[in-house]
């Protein structure tokens, strides 16, 4: 698990210790991720599933895609698709993904990349593995989060950020236990560099066996812990938690992970990723590709697909294993 790593984690900034009036927060629920596909055909597990979106909020899904090793000719992705009314959110830990949209937006992410994409009004998309990781086949490892809109944004203009890893703030706790990647939002004063609209926090944390890391958390954010792999215990009751489970906590000023001293072999530490938002806390009319505040909305958006209003698939585009020309 690559993603960003760096020589010295000493030599990085630290979050600075909690106050002694600090309130560790406390684990409301563990949920475990099932097993499914996406797209043509891509493992994936569904973080949130069995999760009330009121916990949720502002976030509406996750999908940890992989982590699986691909044979020549078996990496997959998805066709061309429509969304509207939130934001995705794709970060690739290991191999490669390439993006296309109908509104001009795209690019290749590898790993530690995100691609971040505002649907708002709507647009047309596809996301697959290039090419020649096709032909080879190797190692693919990602996610993809859905973040909500407020009902005021929800008709923006669409926009695509391209952040390379190099971007991402990189911190660690005071005893240089944990390597901590900041994404989106801020932590002790250091910004990701994801523009959002709905004010959030997305950060992957590799936390060493036996290590404990105690970040400080907006008191205005929900929190949430998603175990990629290792295990070890989340909250102020160190309630125990393994890979591809999701820790939702409670109210408090900081959230605690820590790592358990023996992890087996193949995940040598504990790599999480933690989410925070201010829940918008307005009606989710929700179908498909679609996330709106009412369902005549979504109706409509369905509709507007039909008719092309969402956009065309644009005359640039190749599908692999073409010599030219357009699918469109």
């Amino acid at each position: 698990m690559p993603a960003v790593t760096v020589a010295d984690v000493a030599a990085l900034p630290r979050v600075p210790e909690p106050g002694p009036t600090d309130l560790d927060r406390g684990v409301r629920s563990v949920t475990t991720a099932p097993r499914g596909y996406e797209g043509e055909g891509f493992p994936v597990r569904r973080a949130f599933a069995g999760v009330d979106l009121r916990d949720l909020d502002p976030f509406l899904h996750m999908d940890q895609m992989g982590e699986v090793e691909y044979a020549p000719g078996e990496p997959k992705g998805t066709s061309w698709h429509p969304h509207r009314g939130f934001e995705t959110v794709t970060y690739i830990i290991d191999g490669e993904f390439e993006h296309q949209d109908s509104h001009g937006g795209g690019g290749s992410i590898t790993n530690g990349d995100t691609q971040w994409m505002t649907a708002g009004g709507g647009l047309l998309h596809i996301e697959r593995p290039p090419e020649a990781l096709v032909a080879s086949g190797g190692l693919f490892h990602g996610l993809q989060l859905w973040v909500n809109l407020p009902k005021a944004d929800k008709w923006l203009e669409p926009k695509y950020q391209d952040l390379r890893a190099r971007e991402a703030a990189l911190l660690t706790t005071p005893d240089g236990g944990a390597l901590i990647r900041v994404i989106a939002g801020s932590l002790a004063g250091h910004e990701g560099p994801g523009s959002t609209y709905t004010p959030m926090a997305m950060m992957h944390a590799t936390v060493s066996p036996g290590a404990r890391m105690r970040l400080p958390w907006r008191r205005d954010f929900n929190a949430l812990v998603y175990v990629l792999s290792g295990a070890g215990t989340v909250g102020k009751d160190d309630r125990p938690i393994r890979e591809g489970q999701l820790a939702v906590f409670g109210p408090g000023d900081l959230v605690t992970v820590s790592g358990n001293r023996g992890q087996d072999s193949r995940t040598p530490a504990l790599d999480v990723v933690l989410l925070g938002g201010r829940p918008i806390r307005e009606p989710v009319a929700w179908g498909g590709p679609f996330v709106m505040n009412t369902r005549a909305e979504v109706l409509q958006a369905f509709e507007d697909y039909q008719k092309g209003k969402l956009g065309v698939i644009p005359a640039s585009y190749v599908p692999h294993g073409s010599l030219g020309g357009s699918s469109a």
